[in-house]
């Protein structure tokens, strides 16, 4: 135990932000570095309970305690290893997960939990700067090829632990560069660029090869593409956006949030040099109240937009833990990004009823407010009569989440799909023989954590597969897909 007195002595605090009038001038992280002493002082405060519930809080099983500990003792370089036992990519998560951990901390049950988001990343980016993460070397080569199709967070953590296995590793990704969403998906002011760079450098000097601009389905069938391997793992995300169906929506100026926010990407990062769906001068509203649509909202901030309405059909969460979301379950509570922090107006209880427009481009958005009931299908949300109203709108994003994975890459094979929409497996992670998936293609959307999660589980499948046993760690059982602790 770090400090047995730390969690009395200290308060929590987490990373500081950056000031709003200056974060809005560029594209950089929103955060400011964190210093040492704040760092020994948050990993005091964990209590190194006897029941660690934030192992379980963690899709990864991360062995949170342990790393504290060294942190507070300035093991630096025991911490990486803790940290990378069970975590290929904690500079993703420190910056991107929601820390589900942090919901499970013991000290929070009567107190604010431990900052273990902000530690994780404090840990892998003092291990960067002082070279601690390099290449692991080949031991075995065993001959055996793999295709990881897609590299966002799944792919790339499925793709390092089948190489560090021994097996000859090729990621596609149909982009002109690999990281999935993290590339383009994710905005500058989550996670700058670099970032992933650094990362998928580390992972093509173990041997890994990225062929990219190459569709699975279009330019190459996934029945070809198994041919030419032992094994293929689908990572390719859950991409189908979830539209709405009413009335103007063929109007121009209305647009999938994943249309705008990899073109914003390219621009920030200069790969383009304007956005022709800029928000600069105009009025904007984003339907959708979720992570997806914090991006467009932080993104359109930074475009100069002249205002910007975020709706959500959902009633407005309470500002702390309630009784039906108790410790150490995930809470339904209201959070406020960096995004909101930003600017913009929230609005619950809304659903789109249609939208207008002039010479065919939107120019407003009609509400009305909605209530949830109870029917004999199911949880239902109900239009209140009178309380239609009009938004001015020059640029609608539509945020409303996705529906599993394009079609048109399992097309002509046995791999089949749930009544969710996504790639069916069974208990070893396999969809078809040889032909394995894990990720948002498998579970449906969710979060960076579960996909890195997913990603080394079926590695350790795929392995099994390929050589009848497998010294892979994974975090996910794979008889009971429950959490392998």
């Amino acid at each position: 135990m770090a400090d047995p007195r730390g969690f009395l002595k200290y308060s929590r605090s987490g990373a500081q932000r950056r000031p709003v009038q200056l974060r809005l001038l560029d594209w950089q992280e929103v955060y400011d570095p964190i210093t040492s002493d704040l760092l020994g002082q948050q990993a005091a405060r964990c209590m190194d309970c006897g029941i660690p519930f934030c192992h379980h809080g963690c899709p990864l099983g991360n062995l949170i305690p342990e790393w504290n500990n060294l942190v507070y003792k300035e093991e630096f370089a025991a911490a990486i290893a803790r940290l990378h036992a069970t975590n290929n990519f904690p500079e993703f998560t420190g910056r991107l997960c929601p820390a589900p951990c942090e919901t499970a901390c013991v000290l929070g049950i009567n107190d604010d939990p431990v900052s273990i988001e902000l530690i994780e990343k404090s840990i892998v980016e003092r291990a960067f700067e002082h070279g601690m993460v390099q290449p692991l070397e080949d031991s075995i080569q065993t001959g055996k090829t793999v295709a990881v199709v897609g590299s966002g967070p799944s792919g790339l953590a499925a793709a390092q632990q089948l190489r560090r296995a021994g097996h000859v590793v090729d990621v596609y990704e149909r982009a002109d560069k690999p990281g999935g969403l993290l590339r383009y998906g994710i905005p500058e002011f989550k996670m700058e660029k670099w970032v992933l760079d650094r990362r998928l450098s580390q992972l093509k000097a173990e041997g890994i090869t990225f062929i990219c601009n190459v569709e699975i389905g279009n330019d190459i069938s996934l029945s070809d593409l198994k041919s030419k391997y032992s094994a293929v793992v689908l990572c390719v995300g859950a991409t189908v956006p979830r539209d709405i169906e009413v009335e103007g929506r063929e109007l121009e100026g209305i647009y999938q949030a994943m249309e705008f926010l990899p073109v914003a990407n390219r621009v920030a990062s200069k790969e383009l040099p304007f956005h022709p769906m800029s928000a600069k001068d105009k009025n904007v509203v984003i339907i959708g109240g979720g992570d997806t649509g914090a991006d467009c909202l932080g993104t359109v901030h930074r475009q100069g937009a002249k205002s910007v309405i975020q709706l959500e059909i959902m009633s407005e969460p309470p500002k702390t833990r309630q009784q039906s979301t108790p410790w150490p379950t995930w809470p339904t509570i209201l959070r406020v990004s960096s995004a909101h922090e930003e600017g913009g107006e929230r609005m619950f209880s809304m659903s789109t009823k249609k939208f207008i427009g002039d010479d065919g481009r939107v120019q407003g958005v009609v509400l009305t407010e909605v209530e949830q009931k109870m029917t004999e299908t199911g949880v239902r949300f109900m239009e209140i009569e009178g309380t239609e109203k009009l938004l001015n709108a020059e640029i609608v994003l539509i945020a409303t989440g996705f529906l599993g994975p394009e079609r048109t890459i399992i097309s002509g094979t046995q791999v089949e799909t749930d009544v969710r929409s996504n790639i069916k497996t069974d208990n070893n992670w396999m969809a078809d023989e040889g032909i394995f998936a894990a990720g948002d293609c498998r579970r449906g959307q969710s979060l960076i954590v579960w996909a890195i999660a997913e990603g080394r589980s079926v590695a350790q499948a795929v392995d099994r597969y390929l050589m009848g046993i497998s010294d892979l760690p994974a975090p996910i059982d794979t008889k009971t897909r429950a959490l392998a602790l």
